[in-house]
């Protein structure tokens, strides 16, 4: 009741500056303190699913900056109004006016004055030099509003350095600030770090806690592509019976999002069991059949069993998927998935009638090799944010590789060919390949296809 009474006076204080004709009546009315105060409560509010509350945090942002431009020594003299300060840019503030706000700032002790030389760096994209400064300072020791906000920055800085550090840095953050946008940045960071350390556990218990307090934050999108990515990461050590838990948390919508995003990097990973179980709860529902017919689910489903003895019934159920609620991409995969099934039950090529034993293999001219490796390299679409081991050179840049080439000396008439370790190995006998293992091998390769088709999450 308190809290609600407190937010409520603000807020009143906030609509009134706001509105008032004079420019200078929201700085004459409103301490820096308590501007950030208030800046604090509208954005727990958002953590807490109240979008509606977001033009009023870029309104008390733009005034907080106003008033801060132009405080003086004296406004600082308060301890208060310099922690704001701190607070401030430590949420994003603008640091032009953080900086400019700390050189007028004269009666402040050693320890802030390091804060805000640590702020300042983290603001600017100085991130070793900040956690230089900070790493010192024990948030514990701090008022807890500006305490959780250190933490929540320090274990940020410190993630991929000391990610034990920075998980705990993170759990003291959520000690000192429960139930605000900083619990709600600690959680979603702390799956992220969990997921880098292979912590199941901790990843396990940190998507169960975001779910059940900030599902509906502005920011779940950031949450919900660390937890997918964390369920890839971490099938092995997470049973399905967990995974159900958590999202049986979420709203029926979210979850067959969630699923449908899960089948889609499992079948990129070729984890077929786990894609399966996805699909299956995607199109199922929440109440055992509300999702059915959805083409999503049934086309992802489809790729786990593609190449499989039910191969007539997954070209069955592939032929019935509604094109037209698919997206562009996802068309693009019905397309390849379809020739994949097509290509498991067409009949091998027979073998040649006769082999002459007396005659070897000609050696393939390495020119021969190089132009095959590069059409099959061509024909394989590109993937959002995948890195070739063999890098292309384009006509007007060419590729590291191309110019170490181009630099290097011609080799000797009796130097050694050496070929890629992936090169098939050169057979003076005859070819014995059966076809049936040939047409699978070639199955398997356009599986690779649909692979490098599957980009990014379904709509």
């Amino acid at each position: 009741m308190k809290r609600a009474a407190v937010t409520s006076r603000l807020m009143g204080l906030l609509l009134l500056a706001a509105g008032y004709p004079s420019a200078g009546f929201a700085q004459d009315t409103l301490q820096p303190y308590q501007l950030v105060r208030s800046l604090q409560l509208v954005q727990d509010r958002i953590a807490a699913g109240d979008h509606a509350a977001m033009p009023m945090q870029a309104k008390l942002l733009e005034m907080i900056d106003t008033r801060l431009r132009e405080a003086d020594a004296e406004d600082f003299k308060d301890p208060k109004n310099f922690r704001a300060l701190l607070v401030y840019g430590m949420s994003g503030g603008n640091p032009v006016t953080v900086e400019a706000a700390v050189s007028r700032a004269k009666s402040v002790d050693a320890e802030d004055l390091s804060i805000a030389k640590g702020v300042i760096n983290y603001l600017v994209g100085r991130p070793a030099s900040a956690i230089e400064v900070l790493r010192p300072i024990d948030p514990m020791t701090l008022p807890s509003d500006l305490g959780a906000f250190l933490a929540l920055v320090k274990g940020s800085l410190m993630a991929t350095d000391d990610p034990v550090m920075a998980l705990t840095l993170l759990d003291e953050a959520k000690l000192l600030s429960p139930g605000t946008l900083v619990e709600e940045a600690a959680l979603r960071r702390s799956v992220g770090i969990a997921v880098s350390r292979g912590d199941a556990a901790r990843f396990a218990r940190a998507s169960t806690q975001y779910v059940e307090r900030y599902l509906y934050s502005p920011y779940a999108s950031q949450f919900a592509d660390s937890f997918v990515s964390g369920v890839i990461t971490l099938h092995m050590s997470i049973s399905q019976d967990k995974l159900a838990d958590i999202t049986s948390m979420m709203d029926p919508e979210r979850e067959k999002v969630i699923y449908l995003r899960i089948a889609r990097r499992a079948a990129i990973d070729g984890l077929s069991e786990l894609s399966a179980f996805a699909s299956a709860r995607a199109e199922q529902g929440r109440d055992g059949n509300t999702n059915q017919g959805d083409p999503r689910a049934e086309l992802y489903s489809s790729l786990s069993t593609v190449t499989s003895g039910t191969i007539e019934d997954v070209r069955t159920k592939l032929g019935k998927i509604d094109r037209s609620k698919l997206s562009d991409g996802d068309r693009a995969l019905l397309d390849a998935a379809q020739a994949i099934a097509g290509e498991v039950v067409a009949p091998p090529a027979s073998l040649p009638a006769t082999t002459p034993a007396s005659a070897p293999l000609a050696p393939q001219p390495k020119s021969e090799v190089a132009a095959t490796q590069a059409a099959d390299a061509a024909g394989l679409p590109p993937v959002e944010g995948a890195v070739s081991e063999q890098p292309a050179a384009s006509p007007s840049q060419p590729s590291d590789r191309t110019a170490a080439a181009t630099s290097a000396p011609p080799p000797s008439a009796d130097s050694a060919t050496v070929l890629p370790a992936s090169a098939p190995a050169t057979s003076a006998g005859p070819d014995t390949t059966d076809p049936t293992d040939a047409a699978m091998m070639k199955t398997r390769r356009q599986l690779d296809v649909i692979d490098q088709m599957l980009g990014a999450a379904p709509k």
